[in-house]
């Protein structure tokens, strides 16, 4: 059953409600317009038909018009001819063409206005799903950002303040327990007094620069008066 079958009794403002309270409003509006796409094409085929015995009528009513004219032209050719009976005969079809030119008129003006009617329900149906295509944008926007909302608000439930403060204080408190140990490792190794190996190390170093010393000292050393008299 389509949307229009289904909604005599019903307005589209209706329709909107019952759409926004739907689990998924966006599925129930989907099936909506498909519905209401169905109607469409259905109603379009319908007054194409309509449109279509318009105009035959009207074709049919115009050749019998015409010939209508043609056939009262040619009587009053025929009488001025004085040729009665040739006369006579095109007023007989005159008369017949004239009365189906009535009973066609007749039927295009019926169809015009049943086709006019159709013509008018069809622009109103377009409107409508126009109007529901346009609903649907605004429903799926709507519709996107309370989950997004519902999302974030889930997510910041687990990010509470008060479990954010613990935990980044949890983290001040291991970072200075760690510089603690740090810098109770450097005194400990500060405190220790030279290996043995490093003082003999040592020894050797101070030996190498007394003996460097003496030899530089001894190269500026001035000779005493005894050597100078030798």
């Amino acid at each position: 059953m389509s949307i229009f079958k289904r909604l005599r009794d019903l307005t589209l403002s209706n329709v909107y409600a019952l759409i926004e309270k739907a689990e998924d409003p966006i599925k129930m509006t989907d099936q909506y317009i498909r519905d209401m796409q169905a109607d469409l094409e259905d109603a379009e085929k319908a007054v194409a038909a309509q449109i279509a015995l318009e105009k035959r009528f009207k074709q049919q009513y115009e050749e019998q018009a015409a010939l209508v004219q043609r056939r009262t032209e040619q009587a009053h050719m025929a009488a001025k001819a004085q040729n009665v009976e040739l006369a006579r005969r095109a007023l007989e079809e005159k008369n017949a063409a004239e009365q189906k030119m009535n009973e066609f008129k007749a039927s295009y003006d019926q169809n015009k206005a049943a086709a006019d009617n159709l013509r008018g329900k069809l622009d109103e149906m377009r409107k409508q799903l126009t109007e529901m295509k346009n609903k649907r944008e605004t429903l799926v926007a709507r519709y996107n950002a309370a989950k997004a909302q519902k999302e974030i608000n889930r997510a910041m439930s687990g990010f509470g303040s008060d479990t954010a403060s613990a935990g980044l204080k949890r983290m001040e408190e291991r970072m200075l327990q760690m510089e603690a140990q740090a810098e109770a490792s450097n005194e400990m190794l500060g405190s220790k007094g030279p290996s043995l190996d490093d003082e003999f190390a040592a020894l050797g170093k101070d030996q190498a620069v007394e003996d460097e010393l003496a030899a530089l000292l001894r190269q500026y050393d001035k000779p005493s008066d005894s050597e100078e008299g030798k």
